[in-house]
């Protein structure tokens, strides 16, 4: 009894080999180049990407204009399109002149404005415009169709005011909260955060931890007094701060390089945050538990973390547009709570009910995530 008492660890002993533990973790990641190009280079590169590559803002969209009789009406209706931030408009007088174009994609759309226009409109017997649009790409032939209708809504009110003419009954006034420009840049930015961390947090664990599975110092690990529960923590605590360091890096970028505003708190920011990361390394620490191969784990965790979050979240796609069967695989993304979090605490503000409700489902996942861990990576060899 007495040799027993003397070789159980103490409290201070573990402490000392759980802070030994998670020294030699950031030793490594200081060291491993390939960690550095995950958690800062490339979290730079695709929130430029997202920034400035990629715009979801349907300005200056190019169009033909046909005119099939110039008169001061048509002409004026004319004016308004070329006036128009959304359009880019290149004027003709037959519609076959841009039927090449539309086809080949040099116009996005063909408006033309009949010869009986001006004599209907006189006569207040609503004289019509032809919009045609190329199909293949829904969502700018949508916007082609609302924009121009638009146009022609506001030239009708303005028109009809000048000529004290009927005055329409309804006059809609709209109003934009929390992005009045409509700027995609502001809610594409916060997402990319989302995608950012879970490249720094699943890919860069997975790797990592399937590498020392490779080498062999994983089980030489395990054949120390080390447990499995030391063990696990030990290599996420360097990983944790790592990735809440990328995440406050792009933060940084969004507000003073994109300009995108930030109404929230640096408390609920790093809260959710925070919570994100632990299903993220937990999810990595499974990868890397059960494929011991760094190529396997990288291609899981992309398949498995990056593809999800960028596609199942809501980032570019709405999930209430999805499948039914597809939204209700949506539930068990993390990201889908992480990315219409951060967009309110960047656009709107600390919303905490919402935010509650997200940090506890992302820390259910991870808890799920862990618990499996764990179980895989007890004290075992083989």
């Amino acid at each position: 009894m007495s040799d027993q008492a003397i070789t159980r660890p103490t409290r201070n002993d573990r402490i000392r080999r759980f802070a030994a533990l998670v020294r030699k973790e950031t030793y490594q990641v200081v060291r491993d180049p390939s960690s550095i190009l995950i958690a800062i280079v490339l979290p730079l590169l695709l929130l430029f990407l997202f920034g400035y590559g990629v715009s979801l803002d349907a300005t200056r969209t190019r169009i033909g204009l046909v005119v099939e009789s110039a008169t001061s009406v048509t002409q004026d209706l004319a004016a308004s399109f070329q006036a128009s931030r959304y359009f880019e408009v290149v004027n003709g007088r037959d519609r076959r002149e841009f039927e090449e174009d539309l086809l080949v994609g040099k116009v996005r759309g063909i408006l033309v404005i009949p010869a009986t226009f001006d004599a209907d409109f006189a006569a207040t017997r609503a004289p019509k415009i032809q919009v045609i649009v190329d199909g293949s790409d829904p969502n700018t032939a949508s916007f082609v169709q609302n924009y121009a209708q638009g146009v022609v809504a506001t030239w009708a009110a303005l028109r009809a005011a000048e000529t004290a003419a009927r005055v329409p009954t309804i006059t809609v006034e709209q109003r934009f909260w929390f992005n009045p420009e409509l700027t995609s840049r502001n809610f594409l930015v916060p997402g990319s955060i989302a995608i950012v961390m879970t490249l720094v947090g699943t890919l860069l664990t997975s790797l990592v931890v399937a590498r020392e599975w490779e080498r062999g110092t994983m089980e030489a690990m395990m054949a120390t007094p080390v447990t499995a529960g030391e063990l696990l923590a030990g290599k996420i605590l360097p990983y944790f701060i790592l990735g809440l360091a990328s995440m406050s890096l792009c933060v940084l970028l969004a507000v003073v390089l994109f300009g995108v505003p930030f109404r929230g708190s640096i408390v609920a920011l790093y809260a959710l945050s925070a919570a994100f990361l632990i299903p993220a390394l937990g999810q990595g620490l499974l990868i890397s538990a059960a494929t011991k191969n760094q190529f396997l784990a990288s291609q899981l965790a992309l398949i498995s973390a990056f593809l999800p979050a960028f596609l199942l979240s809501g980032f570019l796609f709405e999930i209430n547009s999805m499948p039914t069967v597809i939204q209700w695989i949506t539930v068990i993304v993390p990201a889908r709570y992480l990315i219409p979090s951060l967009q309110t605490v960047f656009l709107a503000g600390d919303v905490w009910p919402m935010f509650g409700e997200a940090i506890a489902v992302m820390l259910l996942i991870g808890a799920v995530f862990f618990i499996v861990a764990w179980r895989n990576t007890r004290k075992r060899i083989g």
